[in-house]
């Protein structure tokens, strides 16, 4: 059937959606949520589109005769309103029945994951669908052989990331620890040294800010593949944000699937972080992995367990890794949210007297480990050789180089409004809950706000006295801090006694 396209200005990220009036449906046996092929008809380029189909009973908002289409699909198609395109039934792809024998229990193989990977990248599977397959995963579960084929079937359909030097490293950390910037201070050290660090990070989801986030207040993080490729070539090393290079697209969508109930199935979750190491072809890979009562993982035997997984996988995958375990009892650094976490990492790379002395401390073992773990320096030489980078202005000159190549941005704002919090009582801070900070953070208005977030004046052990700041919030408005003040009280992120 041919209909005359009228262009709804939406996009959805996922697969395309149209919609048809209710009497051409009927007309031609098409019901909701039914996929159909879309050629547009007299273009010289001949571009076709899969879509799922939306039906509208109200004459007023898509016509007997039309069809709207969201942006995306039009853009795709080359069409505008009034063109014209030819509309044919489709059948449900592959993966589907894939998706289904997942959710009995079976086990796929590397062809079948590769071909569930394939629907998801050309947005042939619906949000529901893909619902589906996260669940099944998380249900279900991986065991390692899945997951390495999951990992290797995301990053072989995306972009991928290729140099001839040796090694190439690259670290991760699994979070959910506020302020724990290491990877900023990780880079430089390793790239004076003279090591290839093509470092990806992701922006926040859940937390006040992602290394993404805070990177990009010093420079531009958004790059394209051959523009890493030059910088790393030329610095030997980039901080971008990984959801601009095209690497592990397939990864971002099940993300968008996995966020609203806050799901993180560990099979999943191995795979997302493998997938992006696996594409820029890291050959010697740190994971940090911090655990405390009220960080990601909670207990040591949970870290154990991550620690072996991750290891079990990089054999498969042919990657070389090293796992950390870490102090994740409370956050790290001083700042929570972009430009005070970005303040912080420049305290220590300039060796500023009143830099956070963990920040710096953390740093420098992840560093050193990394040094020994690739076989650039002798075991137990890694401390001092890192230590010396840093503390001689090395690392420090090393970022400036790739700040510039990557595009300086201005300078660090804070935002205009501030509210000071104090102690109700004297004695010591026994405790600082990770999430209740990340929560206070991203009221104040962190990632979206640059420059909102908390400054922690007290850290666990510090005495304190009653009336003493424990932190200062920042913000663009006095509601926000208005609702950081009430929240604070319900929260209550510091015990002191």
């Amino acid at each position: 059937m041919k209909l005359s396209v009228r262009t709804i200005m939406i996009e959805t990220g996922f697969t395309p959606v149209v919609t048809i009036n209710h009497r051409d449906a009927i007309r031609y046996d098409l019901h909701p949520r039914d996929r159909v092929l879309l050629e547009a008809v007299g273009k010289r380029q001949k571009r076709r589109v899969i879509a799922v189909v939306d039906v509208s009973n109200a004459d007023r908002s898509v016509k007997e005769g039309t069809i709207g289409i969201l942006v995306e699909a039009a853009s795709e198609l080359g069409v505008t309103d009034g063109d014209t395109v030819d509309v044919h039934p489709e059948q449900k792809p592959d993966a589907v029945r894939l998706i289904r024998k997942k959710m009995a229990g079976e086990t796929l193989t590397d062809k079948e994951y590769d071909r569930i990977v394939k629907d998801i990248v050309a947005g042939a599977l619906t949000e529901v669908e893909l619902t589906y397959f996260v669940a099944a995963a998380s249900i279900r579960g991986l065991d390692m052989e899945e997951v390495a084929a999951l990992t290797k079937a995301v990053a072989q359909n995306g972009s991928r990331f290729s140099t001839d030097k040796r090694p190439v490293v690259d670290k991760h950390c699994v979070g959910g620890v506020p302020g724990n910037r290491t990877t900023m201070i990780v880079v430089p050290i390793l790239a004076a040294f003279g090591l290839t660090m093509p470092k990806t990070s992701s922006r926040a989801i859940t937390s006040p800010a992602g290394t993404a986030d805070t990177m990009e207040t010093l420079c531009k993080v958004s790059l394209s593949l051959p523009e890493m490729k030059r910088i790393v070539s030329s610095a030997g090393a980039c901080i971008a944000w990984g959801g601009s290079l095209g690497l592990a697209p397939a990864d971002d969508k099940i993300i968008r699937i996995e966020k609203p109930m806050s799901i993180d199935a560990p099979g999943l979750m191995l795979s997302s972080v493998m997938a992006k190491k696996y594409s820029v072809g890291s050959t010697h890979v740190l994971i940090d992995v911090p655990f405390g009562r009220t960080a990601k993982v909670t207990s040591r035997k949970e870290a154990e367990e991550l620690k072996q997984h991750f290891l079990t996988l990089g054999k498969l995958l042919g990657m070389r890794m090293t796992v950390l375990l870490t102090d994740g009892r409370q956050p790290i650094g001083n700042g929570i949210g972009p430009v005070l976490e970005a303040r912080d990492v420049l305290a220590v790379l300039k060796a500023e007297k009143d830099a956070p002395a963990d920040l710096r401390e953390k740093g420098l073992l992840l560093a050193a480990e990394m040094l020994e773990f690739s076989g650039s320096v002798k075991r137990g030489a890694g401390y001092e050789v890192a230590r010396d980078i840093l503390d001689s202005g090395s690392a420090w000159k090393k970022m400036q180089e790739i700040i510039a190549a990557q595009g300086s941005n201005g300078p660090l704002v804070l935002g205009s409004k501030r509210l000071v919090v104090r102690s109700t009582a004297s004695g010591t801070v026994r405790e600082i809950d990770n999430l209740a900070i990340s929560k206070l953070a991203r009221m104040a208005g962190a990632p979206i706000t640059k420059g909102a977030g908390l400054y922690l004046h007290k850290k666990a052990g510090d005495r304190v006295q009653k009336g003493e700041a424990l932190y200062t919030a920042y913000a663009d408005s006095a509601e926000k801090l208005r609702h950081v003040r009430i929240y604070d009280e319900k929260l209550r992120p510091f015990t002191v006694r």
